[in-house]
C-alpha cells in the first residue's frame, strides 16, 4: 500500500495528527506519512515473528512491541515506528508531543518492503544507530527466505550476517532469543521481488 504523504505540517499539527487519528503517522522534515496499511505477506511474517518473541519470551522480564508502539529516534526525532521491537529490561518511556514513545528497545525488526529496502538498510538504520540501547536490528525479506541481523559489537561496529536458509534458525542475543526461519515465513508463499526504491521521502510499504 502507498504511504499517504500530506503537504508540509509544523510538529504541532503532527502531533494532534497523531492523537486524533486511528492511523500511524511519521513526521520527516515537515512532510507527514501514513505509515498504515501493508501487504498480506508482510502482515503474515510480522504476526509470525511477533507471536514467536511473545511465546519464546513469555516466562522472562521481557517485552515485545507490535508495530504501533512508538520509538523515540534522537536522530530522527520525534519518534519512528518499527514493525516490531523488544527488550528484556524494564520498558522507560518518554511523553513526547501527548503521545508516549520507548526509548530503550534492545532489538529492532522490519520487515522488508521491496519498495523500501534501500531506505531500511540506510537512512532508517542510521537513525536507529542514534538509540543507545540498541543491540541489534533486524530485516526480514518478503519475497524469499532471507534475515540480515546487524549486531553492534564492543567497538561500536555493526556486524552483519545473513540467514537464507528455511532449515536454519537466527539467534537474537540481546533478548537471548532464537526463531526458526521455517516458524517465521509459516504460511507464506514466495514470489518474485519488486524493484527498489532508493527516495526516503517517496517509501511504499
Amino acid at each position: 500500500m502507498s504511504a499517504q504523504i500530506k503537504p508540509q505540517n509544523s510538529l504541532e499539527d503532527y502531533f494532534e495528527l497523531e492523537r486524533t487519528s486511528d492511523e500511524r503517522w511519521e513526521w520527516f522534515n515537515g512532510r507527514v506519512f501514513c505509515m498504515s496499511g501493508v501487504s498480506p505477506t508482510h502482515d503474515q511474517i510480522e504476526g509470525n515473528f511477533g507471536f514467536l518473541l511473545r511465546s519464546t519470551l513469555r516466562d522472562r522480564d521481557c517485552r515485545v512491541f507490535a508495530a504501533n508502539i512508538r520509538i523515540k529516534v534522537p536522530a530522527a526525532p520525534p519518534y519512528r515506528y518499527a514493525d516490531l521491537s523488544a527488550l528484556c529490561e524494564t520498558p522507560v518511556y518518554e511523553e513526547i508531543g501527548g503521545v508516549e514513545a520507548v526509548t530503550n528497545p534492545s532489538v529492532i525488526i522490519e520487515i522488508l518492503s521491496p519498495l523500501t529496502e534501500a531506505y531500511d538498510r540506510g537512512d532508517k538504520f542510521s537513525y536507529y544507530k542514534s538509540i543507545l540501547t540498541l543491540q541489534e536490528y533486524v530485516l526480514v525479506a518478503q519475497h524469499r527466505p532471507h534475515v540480515s541481523q546487524f549486531l553492534k559489537q564492543e567497538s561500536g561496529v555493526w556486524k552483519q550476517t545473513e540467514v537464507n536458509d528455511l532449515d536454519a534458525s537466527v539467534y537474537l542475543p540481546s533478548i537471548e532469543c532464537k526463531i526458526s526461519l521455517n516458524d517465521l515465513y509459516a504460511g507464506v508463499e514466495f514470489g518474485p521481488a519488486a524493484p527498489t526504491l532508493v527516495s526516503p521521502e517517496e517509501f511504499v510499504r
